[in-house]
């Protein structure tokens, strides 16, 4: 029954929720490990269960973030199964949620991202640079752009974010003139590979670049500067420069893609920490 239950679950987050492949992907991990642990029928699970589940969480040493995500995980799939009538009550009812310290995201400067962007990056990883930091996409909007979500003209590009909202983001200059730069030199692989495709990015042989393809690309740009950095960290960048320079945290929130303008103030503490260690670096230079 639990196989048949998920999968009935799982469909539902797809097409009731329109959440996205990765994200189904983690709940089906989740939600498969708590089943495993427990070896027993949904409907039979008790508050005894979770707590036994999530104590072994810990002494495995997950982190808390991790246990609030399972957490959450099981939270959404117990509503669920007592909305379908398949279990007649709630064990995570009131189940309580791990604290997590609250850290602020890494972020780049001006001229760390102007140090990357200088060395000699072939066209592709130029437009992957322009487009995570110029434009504050997620590495999965990024993966899964095509070349027709962009309008060089209007300078602008649309992308399907959380939840299946799309939403329209600007495109600098500098990000039109590596996108046209790049079209060229991907339509002659395309046609060398004879390979018919509308994602934006592709690779040398023509295949579409993947999540892991701009994951590994980020990481070793980051040797240049010194640091350990993810596509996120270009994204965390774009949202923390505009607000440096003065740009309205709605219209933030609204080129981020979040739902909840609480996750973008968390960029009004980075730019407050910066500004703070700027003030001290100068007044100890003095």
């Amino acid at each position: 029954m639990n196989v048949q239950v998920l999968s009935e679950y799982l469909e539902y987050l797809e097409i009731e929720k329109g959440l996205s492949e990765n994200t189904i992907e983690a709940y089906r991990r989740d939600l498969s490990d708590f089943l495993d642990f427990c070896d027993m029928d949904v409907t039979e699970v008790q508050r005894n269960n979770l707590n036994s589940y999530i104590r072994n969480l810990r002494e495995k040493e997950y982190s808390a973030t991790s246990v609030m995500r399972k957490i959450a995980s099981l939270r959404g799939f117990f509503k669920w199964l007592c909305a379908s009538e398949i279990c007649k009550t709630n064990p995570t009812l009131t189940l309580e949620q791990p604290k997590v310290p609250k850290r602020l995201p890494k972020v780049m400067t001006v001229q760390e991202i102007e140090t990357i962007l200088n060395e000699n990056l072939n066209k592709r990883e130029r437009v992957i640079v322009e487009l995570l930091y110029g434009c504050g996409l997620r590495v999965s909007e990024l993966v899964n752009l095509k070349v027709n979500d962009f309008d060089i003209k209007a300078k602008y590009l649309q992308t399907t974010g959380k939840g299946s909202k799309d939403r329209i983001v600007p495109l600098g200059s500098k990000a039109i003139s590596a996108i046209k730069d790049y079209m060229q030199e991907r339509d002659f692989t395309l046609k060398k590979f004879r390979i018919d495709t509308k994602n934006l990015l592709v690779n040398e042989h023509g295949r579409n670049l993947s999540r892991q393809d701009v994951y590994n690309f980020i990481k070793e740009q980051g040797k240049k500067i010194h640091k350990h950095i993810s596509p996120h960290t270009l994204r965390h960048s774009f949202a923390t420069h505009l607000l440096e320079n003065g740009a309205d945290l709605r219209i933030v929130q609204e080129l981020l893609g979040h739902s909840d303008v609480a996750t973008t103030q968390l960029y009004t503490h980075i730019s407050k920490k910066r500004l703070k260690e700027v003030y001290f670096a100068i007044n100890n230079e003095s």
